[in-house]
């Protein structure tokens, strides 16, 4: 999977949408806003508890917005690795696929 490629679709993708329904989208960039909004846990914690949620549903395209996110934040290789294996215990073989794949785009973004 091309990381970069898939995602560049992704957001224009996404583009189109937000032109159809903008005031969903703009809800939902605020509730977005708000909840990776420093307080008891810091925004890179949100980020990590998102990416095992995305591992959990499967969805690449937030694989892909999360590990760039955790990767502007800073992130580390061996943070992100116990993330994973953490998504991986909780989901079990579908998990571990889908952590791979996280793998693969934090090393493309990286």
């Amino acid at each position: 999977m091309d990381w970069t490629k898939f995602m560049d679709e992704t957001n224009e993708n996404i583009a189109v949408l937000a032109k159809e329904i903008p005031e969903t989208a703009k809800a939902f960039n605020t509730m977005g806003t708000f909840a990776k909004k420093t307080g008891a846990l810091d925004e890179k914690t949100k980020e990590i508890m998102a990416l095992g949620i995305a591992i959990a549903t499967r969805c690449d395209s937030c694989i892909g917005f999360h590990v760039k996110s955790l990767i502007r934040l800073g992130i580390s290789r061996e943070e992100l690795v116990e993330a994973l294996a953490m998504a991986t215990y909780m989901g079990g073989g579908p998990s571990y696929a889908y952590s791979a794949k996280a793998l693969k785009a934090f090393e493309e973004f990286s």
